[in-house]
């Protein structure tokens, strides 16, 4: 799959395509506009970093492998790639996901989640 000229670079697993956010903004209109609502979105807890969605039909859920994927994507494009050990990864539907007015650009807030842990390394090594 090409992300040339896209805010995300786009990947796939197992047959399940997971979107991986480039920048603040790019995040912010990843999480917003592209992910649909049952789509599962992730994020590095307590640390800058990609926004990461896989696309989800209405009430599947992922493998548990795309899930520790996609969190190890989330953990590995953020400020958090230095740790060591494990990191917390927040996850939830896309559809808990909001930006108050007033939020900073990547900034969005999580009506309920779920958090796994992952090591930092890169995820395709």
């Amino acid at each position: 799959m090409s992300s040339k000229g896209k805010g995300y670079r786009e990947l796939e697993l197992d047959g399940w395509q997971i979107l991986v956010g480039k920048g603040a903004a790019d995040n912010d209109r990843l999480s917003l506009e592209i992910a649909e609502p049952d789509d599962w979105w992730f994020h590095v807890a307590d640390y800058s970093g990609s926004h990461v969605i896989v696309r989800c039909a209405p009430y599947a859920e992922p493998p548990r492998e795309v899930v520790r994927y996609a969190a190890a994507q989330a953990a590995w494009h953020s400020k958090a790639r230095g740790a060591r050990g494990k990191v917390d990864v927040h996850q939830c539907l896309a559809k808990d996901v909001s930006k108050p007015r007033g939020f900073a650009p990547g900034k969005v807030l999580l009506r309920c989640w779920n958090s796994i842990k992952v090591y930092v390394k890169d995820p395709d090594d």
